[in-house]
């Protein structure tokens, strides 16, 4: 009879170490992994953002460097 109670006892132990900590600890862990990859994914397309908006400002350059001749006016030194 003690053997059968003892064997209950520690059957009940297990059962509230694996449910109480163990599962929850590996939930936890997969949450966060989860949660750090939707980060760095996030971060990636922010990056690729920025980048795409630093491209145009080297393409109006290039296009302020053509300028019409109607632009400028004549220079005359004054003495």
């Amino acid at each position: 009879m003690f053997k059968v109670l003892l064997w209950a006892l520690a059957i009940y132990m297990l059962y509230r170490f694996i449910f109480g900590l163990v599962i929850p600890v590996s939930k936890t862990a997969s949450q966060i992994k989860r949660k750090m990859s939707e980060m760095q994914q996030q971060q990636a397309f922010q990056q690729q953002e920025y980048a795409r908006q630093q491209e145009p400002p080297q393409q109006k350059q290039a296009a302020a460097t053509g300028v019409k001749k109607d632009d400028y006016l004549d220079f005359e030194e004054i003495k």
